[in-house]
């Protein structure tokens, strides 16, 4: 009943709405277009996914590598000589559309970091139940739908680089916020602040971002547009949990290398904890150790977690404040002939 429904949907669209097609080519998918970009990206999200636990030197990453960037290449020569092309490559002639969609890969990729090591710190070492960890984001949901009328309007006043400048950088301050409380204390002097600056800074971002880019073509691509924005927001997830569980495990290792040197645990015992290593902090510590040995091993874990997440945190920062930048260079200021100020990824402002 599901599929019937949901082909239904897909066959009203594509019949009686204008944005889904183009009426001056034919519908066609573009297979080795998609075919191409799915072993490229899986290719690559495996072989950063590996790394944690295999050298880079490993027959199997360096295939994964090199199958993965051979087949992107090849995916990018298939697009640019595609009659109807998964990704045009034209659109990306603009400098500032091509600068909109860096900003999303940069935020984006930075809020996915957080989403998903957030509730590891909030349940496995702050001690949060579930439903609190899930809780603990809900003023960011709160500010996202109280601003984001406010939001939508800021492209019209004040053009889409101001928004998409401020916005970027007051997330990149909240990031560094999550990266400073230690273990314990109240959630409202710790992560709320943080939480609550994240909600504003993405509140002015997300409207005048979405709104620029569906406004930025004309009507016959806006659905390829509007594919695109998504493609790319879930590329930055799929890249940043990647790229950062790499920096998270490896802050951790160094850290609880450290912490362990330290302690005088048996060799066993060390090997035992060692050998969890990539669970981070929910490492199952061993029963045949003195009370307080247990407790400064368990302190030993929360804080390498921490060392871990803050330097997740610092880097999601740099992702942001790397796409407010990438908005100042790329993105037109507001012009002086009324409307949405910034309509600038028409092919005359090509670079």
């Amino acid at each position: 009943m599901r599929k019937r429904l949901a082909l239904a949907v897909v066959l009203i669209a594509l019949r009686y709405v204008p944005e889904s097609r183009n009426e001056n080519t034919a519908a066609t998918l573009d297979w080795p277009g998609a075919l191409l970009a799915s072993i490229g990206l899986g290719g690559l999200v495996y072989a950063l996914i590996e790394s944690a636990t295999r050298p880079w030197s490993d027959p199997g990453l360096i295939a994964a590598i090199l199958l993965g960037g051979s087949a992107l290449v090849a995916f990018i020569a298939v697009e640019y000589y595609s009659r109807t092309p998964l990704l045009p490559l034209a659109l990306f002639r603009s400098r500032s559309f091509s600068g909109v969609y860096l900003l999303t890969l940069f935020l984006y990729g930075a809020l996915s970091g957080l989403l998903f090591f957030l509730p590891l710190n909030l349940i496995q070492v702050q001690g949060y139940s579930a439903t609190s960890a899930g809780a603990a984001m809900l003023p960011f949901i709160l500010l996202m739908f109280l601003l984001s009328r406010w939001s939508g309007g800021l492209v019209d006043r004040y053009g889409a680089r101001q928004p998409l400048v401020i916005g970027p950088t007051i997330v990149a301050i909240g990031f560094v916020l999550f990266a400073l409380p230690g273990i314990g204390g109240s959630y409202w002097t710790t992560y709320f602040p943080a939480v609550a600056l994240l909600g504003l800074g993405m509140a002015i971002s997300v409207a005048p971002l979405t709104t620029t880019v569906m406004n930025s073509v004309s009507k016959e691509h806006a659905g390829t547009v509007s594919g695109i924005n998504n493609a790319v927001s879930r590329l930055a997830g799929l890249l940043a949990i990647a790229v950062l569980g790499v920096i998270m495990l490896s802050g951790f290792n160094r850290n609880l290398t450290s912490r362990l040197k330290g302690l005088d645990l048996e060799p066993a015992i060390r090997m035992e904890v060692d050998n969890q290593r990539e669970k981070l902090a929910a490492i199952d510590i061993p029963r045949n150790m003195e009370p307080d040995q247990r407790a400064n091993v368990r302190h030993s874990i929360d804080e390498s977690f921490l060392a871990g997440f803050r330097l997740v945190m610092l880097s999601a920062a740099g992702l942001a404040l790397l796409g407010a930048a990438t908005a100042w260079l790329s993105v037109k200021g507001k012009q002086n002939r009324g409307g949405i100020g910034n309509r600038f990824a028409d092919s005359r402002d090509a670079s």
